[in-house]
């Protein structure tokens, strides 16, 4: 069992069984959102348990996604894709150690000017 919450702790969630490797997403949205690239992992919503469900506010970012923060502290939380059966949790609203390590840089085209990967993790351009 692995756990987490915003900053405030207004909104809590938990996600059952081992967590599989994030990736980091270097689009424009995710930075805009996050303030930096953003990292997450894809938990199935039948392992996810979320409490705080009245502190949370969604953002439709798109006709197919919507995004989850904290209405109190303005944490940015949860990618949530309307069709799908998994949620992108942000690794870090995780509370502890998550026993898992970076895998993927996504949408990499969309970085900003600022930074260089070069861990030697694979690139996705989008």
């Amino acid at each position: 069992m692995h756990s987490g919450s915003c900053l405030c702790g207004a909104v809590r969630f938990s996600v059952t069984g081992d967590l599989p490797a994030p990736n980091a997403c270097h689009c424009s949205q995710c930075r805009k959102m996050s303030g930096h690239y953003w990292a997450s992992i894809d938990i199935d919503r039948a392992r996810l348990r979320i409490e705080g469900d009245s502190a949370i506010r969604w953002y439709r970012s798109s006709a197919k996604v919507r995004r989850g923060f904290c209405a109190e502290c303005g944490a940015f939380l949860f990618w949530d894709p309307l069709a799908g059966t998994s949620t992108a949790v942000a690794m870090g609203a995780f509370d502890g150690p998550t026993g898992t390590a970076l895998a993927l840089h996504i949408f990499t085209d969309d970085k900003g000017d600022y930074y260089r990967i070069n861990d030697g993790l694979p690139q996705n351009a989008q």
